[in-house]
């Protein structure tokens, strides 16, 4: 049975694939001192030091975190502040000068700390914005970070879904519901249904859903199998699914390989195992409408198997590259009649 859900509409590093390995991640630094905010590490002297500037507190965190190996670390050390201080990253830099009083300065410091373990910035906030379309989605350990790299995915479905009245769209592994709720944004007049195996996952996604104001369809399923499939079949059916090798999850920056989910990660000795089995559930099922295509994002290195498969069923297959020129996002047209056109609701 399909649970209706009433919500509002408002992927840290790329992954690598098996044929692709990364080099193991630089060793833990340790935490701040307990001087951190209190004695200046940037003077001479002991003694407490009381007025810690916006300026002098990211300069230091700047150089701790590139100290310790971590990339981005003026950006993560701006985000981090301005979230202590509840404030915007450009306000920085307007107050460049201001004293940081010392509840912030602990909450910074706290936040800190938990970076230098290398817990993902979105994780510590809580939150990771996602598309151009402004969506800002609240984030913990139960899901993956959405990454830049997926919003390739969403902009080609917005454009393949052009001149389609309310297209049936599925989502599969929808994780913090990302894909699902940018496709909503884009498309309100949209039946859009998202599953996930997990339930700690569609926890995370409703959440979503309901701070966004979203009308979305969740259902938990393993892929396709709980997943009642509408007449005429799905116009779109979107997947981010698991496509790193298991042999290779133990050498992920630590930000992904400590702190993300594994479920979510895993794709099985070569990284396709479950896309394999969901292009299969696909062609058994009958879920994608003649006309209608599936959009895959994949690893890379991974984008002519994928489409080889697709091939092998007969739809016409065309693969599009991500911000680095990998081939990220690969699509199989089903073939048959124009979708334009009323479409039956979910």
């Amino acid at each position: 049975m399909w649970e209706l859900h009433i919500g509002r509409t408002t992927q840290l590093s790329v992954l690598s694939p098996c044929s692709h390995p990364v080099s193991s991640p630089p060793p833990r630094a340790p935490a701040p001192p307990p001087s951190f905010g209190g004695a200046d590490p940037g003077r001479s002297g002991g003694g407490r030091f009381e007025t810690w500037t916006v300026g002098e507190l990211l300069r230091w965190t700047h150089e701790k975190l590139t100290r310790s190996g971590i990339g981005n670390a003026r950006v993560d050390a701006e985000h981090l502040l301005a979230f202590a201080l509840g404030c915007t990253r450009m306000q920085l830099y307007v107050e460049h000068d201001r004293p940081v009083e010392d509840e912030p300065r602990a909450r910074f410091r706290g936040y800190v700390r938990r970076r230098l373990a290398r817990e993902p910035v979105a994780y510590i906030e809580g939150r990771r914005g996602f598309h151009a379309l402004g969506l800002e989605l609240e984030v913990d350990r139960r899901v993956l970070v959405p990454r830049p790299e997926t919003e390739h995915l969403v902009d080609w479905v917005l454009e393949d879904l052009r001149g389609v009245t309310a297209p049936r769209v599925l989502d599969v592994g929808t994780g913090s519901g990302a894909i699902a709720l940018a496709l909503r944004h884009g498309r309100e007049d949209a039946a859009l249904m998202a599953v996930d195996i997990s339930e700690d996952a569609l926890a995370v996604a409703r959440a979503n859903a309901t701070r966004l104001l979203a009308d979305l369809v969740f259902v938990r399923s393993d892929l396709l199998l709980g997943v009642d499939i509408p007449t005429g079949g799905f116009h779109a059916v979107v997947a981010n699914l698991p496509y790193i090798c298991s042999g290779e999850l133990a050498t992920l920056e630590p930000e992904v390989a400590a702190f993300e989910p594994r479920i979510a990660l895993d794709g099985g000795d070569d990284g396709l195992r479950v896309i394999a089995r969901l292009i299969d559930q696909l062609r058994e099922r009958d879920a994608v409408a003649p006309g209608g295509a599936v959009f895959l994002e994949v690893g890379a290195g991974q984008a002519s198997t994928v489409g080889a498969w697709l091939g092998e069923l007969g739809w016409d297959v065309d693969v599009r590259v991500d911000y680095a020129r990998i081939p990220r996002v690969v699509r199989g047209r089903r073939p048959g009649p124009s979708v334009e056109g009323p479409q039956a609701p979910l």
